[in-house]
């Protein structure tokens, strides 16, 4: 007989939704369309556009769960917004129709900076792995990769009026890149500390640097006209034969510096019409006016004045000796703008309304974003908040999540308050001001919340009016833990002070809540004093047995109704931090700071199983109603599933970008919520969909051997680079591996094929059933159409790893399309892409050299009405220093008018 194996499978918990997130503070805001209501914020992996105004959710883009937005760019005319994220991928997110197609991968780790240029057609992103990588957003591909400097990017830009790119890093370098010759051709030194900003002023003729030093540097920058340098060339050539080679595009001049008030580094730099801001790590951000030369000409005149009337003598202002123009009269300090919490990003918005006045959009680190109006026309100058977003979020960690008793609603604590969330729209409907929570229930009808405070302090809380009815010094010290009985009349509660209290609920008359109907209160029965801490307290399902987790580390068990001590649970290192006990009151799960799970029979209170579950310590546990499968969550940033009968990790649960405090299952075991120190809530949703451990597993194993195998940090040697400054910007990764085994399969479906047709002359084929079933296809355009489904960002990386037998067919193949002329474009960037890679060994073929010659005649071409429009240019440009200039000029008149340019294409 046939033995069947059944293997258990469970059902997967799917991500439902994040909520509670306003801001992340880890990138740069922008204010769409520089409208100062409406900014485009990181949120985690997600990046959404608010209304300030109105403070409402216009779009919202969502990445992928494992990486956090590390920058935005926008394009200048906002199609797209570029999203940098901490694993070094870039996306494009279309704001048009919100699709995402683009994935740029170059970089090995976190995107620093990003930023497009004035055409919106090339971006430069910088990041943690030193490297700083050109893209072409239009062919969605990487142009090359720059390399020299030694630390992480801090900021880069291009020049609008050169072809030329500026870095910053850490390693105290700015580096000027000429993006024609793809070389470093200036390393700007002078910096003591890392350079941590840049910004470009005047109309990109003033560079000012921000270091960690109070000083900010200017330098002036000129841009050497090309006609200007040849000239000087010629001209220097027989003065001083000595003089050193002429500089780039772009030279820079030291200036001096200014002096800002903050001794902590700069985090940004930004400047606006008349206005610079400067934000320091200590979370003041100074603005400086920059003055035009009238203004400080008449500042300059005023002071000298005043230095007049000081003079004892009355000298007549004539003697006065005359003042230098210093920087610091050009840039001049106005204001420290500052907010309730740290400023880690900031936008300078022109006020429409006002004159001397500028609207600062601050993103600040308590979830939470504000708008300050500073009008500099006044002194003293004013300042307001004029608008504010937090109302959606916590300001603080989030400590406590539960579900009311139906499960519609979800209750979320932090330091400032507690919030009540519906659990299907995700809206937050009330916000009630509370202590420091620390644990909290729905009071049974979901219409109360009772709440457990660092202080000590119990508080009851009424849903529909958002008041506290009461508040109870339960505790000398924290409210670690409370459980409801069983019975729903009354519940225990433990705390830092030693002691579990038994507290009853009953209905009083109060005359300030209500005349006519009586209000919750809890009053207290009995005190079980114990000898520490009391960190977690659970009732049993049945209500014959309670635990107790002291700081000890040992689990307590009572009986429920005599307070009878019954057994004591010990094997942890460190102490348990949370605890369940399963629907049929068997099993208890206890968790514990020394990264274990342990799961215990409440018969005899014996170890049934000691996991080594979570790389930090494990903050919550819980078993989802009904059955012995449990959730745990930890420092560690992820939720485990797990079966407690077979103690077997089922799957990982990853999303969230702090480590996890609290998670409560709903009362059917349909939906999960998290809660973590990045303020944000997560829903998961029980699916249809099942899981198979081996399978679960061999995921796991593969996504590890994928990032071992593509994140090794070896330097590629490219055949045909030779220069150690520039390199191929797409790097390896599964994707391109994948496309590179399409094409190569392909094209050995192609080779036999042929050899089939040279055994067959008679028969037409197809031969090979794929061809047959894609309707009697030729293999040629098998081979093509697989080359056009490969992404343009991943082609080069694809053809990199063609073994060279391939490469032979695939230029004979290509000679065959051009000929042909299909997808020409596609097919030269393909093949000269692979003549320059494998030049060598394909010079060397004999075989070859025909088709070699063939594809030279009919791809080297000449565009005539190119080289007309060149001829053109160099007339117009040809400056003459002679008498017959005129003539000359007069010459090339006639000969326009003889001859009207047709443009004709020659091969």
């Amino acid at each position: 007989g046939v033995i069947m194996v059944l293997t258990k499978s469970y059902l997967r918990y799917q991500p439902a939704g994040v909520f509670g997130v306003i801001a992340s503070s880890n990138a740069n805001i922008l204010s769409y369309h520089h409208k100062s209501n409406i900014v485009v914020v990181p949120a985690l992996e997600s990046v959404y556009v608010w209304d300030i105004r109105l403070g409402r959710k216009i779009a919202a883009y969502h990445g992928d769960q494992n990486a956090e937005v590390t920058a935005l760019a926008n394009s200048s005319n906002w199609v797209h917004i570029a999203v940098g994220f901490s694993d070094g991928t870039i996306k494009l997110w279309n704001t048009k129709d919100g699709s995402s197609k683009v994935t740029l991968s170059g970089h090995k780790s976190a995107i620093t900076a990003l930023k497009y240029d004035k055409t919106s057609t090339r971006l430069v992103s910088g990041s943690k792995d030193t490297n700083v990588i050109l893209w072409d957003v239009v062919n969605e591909t990487g142009l090359f990769r720059l390399k020299g400097h030694k630390d992480l990017i801090t900021q880069c830009c291009f020049l609008d009026n050169a072809n030329v790119l500026i870095t910053s890093s850490k390693d105290t370098m700015v580096k000027f890149w000429d993006l024609d010759t793809q070389h470093c051709y200036h390393t700007m030194v002078g910096h003591r500390s890392e350079v941590w900003d840049f910004v470009l002023v005047s109309n990109q003729t003033r560079i000012i640097t921000g270091c960690g030093d109070s000083q900010l540097r200017v330098w002036d920058l000129t841009y050497n006209n090309h006609n200007l340098l040849q000239e000087q060339v010629e001209g220097n050539q027989q003065s001083n034969k000595e003089k050193e080679a002429p500089p780039g595009a772009v030279t820079c001049q030291y200036k001096g510096s200014f002096m800002r008030q903050s001794k902590d580094r700069v985090i940004t730099l930004l400047s606006g019409d008349k206005i610079l801001g400067c934000l320091a790590a200590d979370a003041q951000l100074e603005l400086f006016k920059i003055r035009n030369d009238q203004e400080i000409k008449s500042h300059i005149k005023r002071r000298m004045k005043r230095i007049a009337k000081k003079s004892k003598d009355n000298t007549p202002s004539s003697e006065v000796p005359l003042l230098e123009q210093t920087l610091e009269d050009e840039y001049f300090r106005i204001y420290s703008v500052r907010a309730d919490a740290k400023i880690r990003s900031f936008l300078l918005l022109s006020d429409e309304v006002m004159t001397n006045s500028i609207k600062v959009l601050l993103l600040l680190n308590n979830n939470s974003l504000e708008i300050q109006q500073v009008d500099y026309g006044v002194k003293p100058i004013e300042c307001k908040v004029t608008n504010s977003l937090h109302a959606l979020g916590h300001r603080t960690v989030i400590r406590s999540v539960t579900f009311s008793g139906d499960g519609r609603y979800i209750a979320s604590g932090a330091s400032e308050n507690v919030k009540i969330w519906n659990s299907s729209s995700h809206q937050c409907i009330r916000t009630l001001s509370s202590g420091y929570v620390l644990c909290m229930f729905f009071a049974p009808g979901d219409r109360q919340i009772v709440v457990g405070t660092r202080s000590g302090e119990i508080q009851i809380f009424d849903l529909a009016s958002g008041l506290m009815l009461e508040s109870v010094q339960a505790h000398s010290k924290n409210v670690w833990s409370m459980c409801l009985n069983p019975d729903k009349k009354g519940f225990i509660s433990g705390g830092a002070d030693q002691n579990i209290h038994f507290w009853e609920f009953e209905l009083v008359s109060d005359e300030k809540f209500s005349t006519s109907s009586k209000r919750l209160s809890i009053s207290l029965i009995r005190t079980l004093q114990m000898s520490e801490d009391v960190l977690f307290v659970k009732y049993s399902p049945d209500q014959r047995l309670f635990a107790a987790a002291l700081l000890d580390c040992t689990v307590k068990v009572f009986y429920a109704d005599t307070l009878k001590f019954f057994l004591s649970l010990y094997g942890h290192k460190l102490p348990v931090l949370s605890m369940d006990i399963s629907s049929d009151s068997t099993l208890i799960v206890t968790a514990s700071s020394d990264k274990n799970v342990k799961l215990w029979g409440l018969d005899f209170g014996d170890c049934h199983k000691s996991i080594f579950a979570h790389d930090d310590s494990i903050t919550t546990v819980q078993f989802i109603p009904g059955t012995h499968l449990f959730f745990s969550a930890s420092k560690d940033q992820t939720i485990k599933y797990w079966d407690g009968d077979k103690f077997e990790y089922i799957t990982a649960m990853k999303g969230h970008h702090g480590e996890i405090w609290s998670i409560a299952v709903s009362p059917d075991g349909n939906t999960m919520i998290s809660s973590s120190h990045d303020r944000s809530l997560r829903m998961w949703e029980r699916s249809d969909q099942l899981v198979f451990i081996e399978e679960e597993r061999e995921l796991e194993r593969e996504a590890l051997f994928e990032e071992s195998t593509y994140n090794a940090s070896q330097e590629r040697k490219i055949p045909g680079e030779s220069s150690t400054e520039v390199a191929i910007a797409s790097r390896t990764t599964v994707e391109t591996v994948k496309s590179a085994e399409r094409i190569i399969e392909s094209l050995e479906i192609y080779e036999n094929e042929v050899t089939q047709r040279e055994s067959f002359p008679n028969d037409e084929g197809p031969f090979n059933q794929i061809l047959k079933a894609l309707g009697d296809i030729k293999p040629e355009t098998y081979v093509l159409n697989t080359l056009k489904k490969v992404k343009s960002s991943e082609l080069e990386e694809a053809l990199l790893v063609l073994p060279f037998a391939k490469v032979l067919t695939f230029v004979k193949l290509a000679s065959d399309w051009i000929k042909h002329e299909q997808e020409l474009e596609l097919v030269c960037r393909c093949l000269i892409f692979l003549l320059k890679v494998n030049h060598p060994q394909l010079v060397a073929n004999k075989a070859l050299m025909s088709t070699l010659d063939q594809l030279k005649d009919d791809l080297l071409g000449f565009n005539l009405a190119g080289l007309q429009h060149i001829k053109r240019e160099m007339e117009s440009n040809d400056v003459t220093f002679f008498v017959d200039s005129d003539k000359k000029l007069q010459d090339i008149k006639k000969r326009r008018k003889r001859k009207r340019y047709f443009p004709q294409f020659r091969t």
